[in-house]
């Protein structure tokens, strides 16, 4: 499995997700609930430890690495996201040398493809710097370190806020997928899906360090 790591900027650390954060995730997701329509964000303690152990049930399947977002100007706990559905590459032609040995994800043998997603934050870290130095600090793993060949990002297709947060961090519109999963209202959901590949990544990081500024 690949091993858990921390990712930390100006504005965010990010920490591996454990149990310890669940009263920090629970306060975050106490605050102002109203731009969480879309997205299913944990109500109460109870439900926050439930949310957390999903998580790591779903990080010990290997193929995802769940964090908390830490502010770092107070050290609050404003939100959540992962790496889900890595995928390493098998090696054979037509893929070029050393792209992957199939398998699941490991440090020596990183994953081919990545989505970034189940991301919530607080209220009050919306509409800041959180996001967007979220994103630089897990895109530039992805595309430094594991040399990952894309990133997806997904959204339900009728969340307008979230498909513009999604351009603003250069993703590019890939189209929707119909009737994909069950909507958090319980209807069933269209997906827009967006992607960031290599070749665009240095366009993308600059861009990205630029809003920083």
């Amino acid at each position: 499995m690949l091993e858990s790591f921390t990712l930390t900027g100006r504005h965010v650390r990010l920490e591996p997700l454990a149990l310890a954060h669940v009263d920090g995730l629970a306060a975050a997701a106490a605050e102002e609930r109203g731009s969480y329509g879309y997205t299913w964000v944990p109500d109460g303690l109870d439900e926050t430890r439930t949310y957390v152990e999903g998580a790591l049930a779903h990080a010990a399947g290997g193929r995802a690495v769940p964090f908390a977002v830490r502010r770092v100007s107070d050290g609050a706990i404003v939100g959540s996201t992962r790496f889900l559905d890595l995928e390493v590459f098998q090696d054979p032609a037509p893929w070029p040398p050393g792209i992957g040995s199939g398998g699941a994800p490991t440090d020596a043998n990183p994953p081919s493809v990545a989505e970034i997603g189940s991301t919530w934050y607080a209220a009050s870290a919306q509409r800041t710097a959180v996001n967007t130095e979220t994103k630089l600090l897990l895109l530039t793993h992805a595309f430094e370190t594991w040399r990952t060949l894309r990133v997806t990002l997904k959204t339900d297709a009728r969340n307008a806020a979230s498909r513009k947060a999604i351009e603003r961090v250069g993703a590019r519109f890939e189209g929707v997928r119909r009737v994909h999963t069950v909507a958090t209202d319980g209807g069933l959901r269209d997906t827009a899906y967006f992607s960031i590949v290599a070749a665009e990544w240095f366009t993308v990081r600059a861009a990205l360090v630029e809003r920083l500024r």
